[in-house]
């Protein structure tokens, strides 16, 4: 008899291996663009990947991101009931502490618009539509970033949608830790500009 836990294991497992996959950095090495982990700030999202002076490669990886955290909503809601928010939120940690890059992942952004989007596209159209007015407004990407991540359990509130609250809601407060070193810089105006100099983007 299959013990009760295994398919939500599974799920779980899914979920993380799926986000785990380091489109930048493999993109970037596949095109001769070099080793992401060595460019800029280190970063392998797409922010991180412009910064080689590749905007398809930086447009490729911010899609397979955000791609990534969908397809995984998608398999855990067809695998088990609840599965969608479970695969999606470990897809989400799979980013940010991918075991193949020794937990050094991305912010997690692009992923959690994927997540949101697929839990619910009303929410999903309210994260990218924050995240470019914030980008825009401000040329700061983290400010960007955080301000979508944030939007994400608002609107679920809003919309009514107050049983993926919880998920959003813990998904935007990683969003915030991983952006900590940010918002640091924000406190001190330091913080580099979307089309800043490789120098003054060091460390971002």
């Amino acid at each position: 008899m299959t013990p009760p836990w295994l398919l939500p294991a599974f799920v779980l497992l899914i979920g993380y291996l799926l986000g785990s996959i380091p489109f930048g950095l493999l993109l970037t090495r596949v095109t001769g663009a070099g080793d992401l982990r060595k460019i800029g700030s280190g970063n392998i999202g797409a922010t991180n990947v412009l910064r080689t002076g590749r905007k398809g490669l930086a447009a490729a990886t911010l899609l397979l991101d955000l791609l990534k955290g969908a397809a995984a909503v998608l398999i855990g809601s067809a695998l088990i009931e609840g599965g969608g928010p479970m695969a999606g939120a470990m897809a989400f940690i799979g980013h940010c502490y991918p075991v193949w890059l020794r937990f050094a992942g991305g912010k997690g952004v692009a992923t959690m618009m994927g997540v949101v989007t697929a839990l619910y596209w009303p929410a999903g159209i309210v994260f990218a539509v924050v995240w470019l007015g914030a980008l825009f407004g401000t040329k700061w990407s983290s400010v960007g970033g955080m301000s979508a991540a944030v939007s994400a359990p608002v609107a679920m509130c809003c919309f009514g949608r107050i049983d993926l609250v919880p998920v959003a809601l813990a998904l935007a407060l990683i969003v915030l830790w991983r952006h900590r070193a940010n918002i640091a810089r924000l406190a001190r105006g330091t913080e580099p500009k979307v089309g800043a100099s490789k120098k003054a983007v060091a460390g971002e």
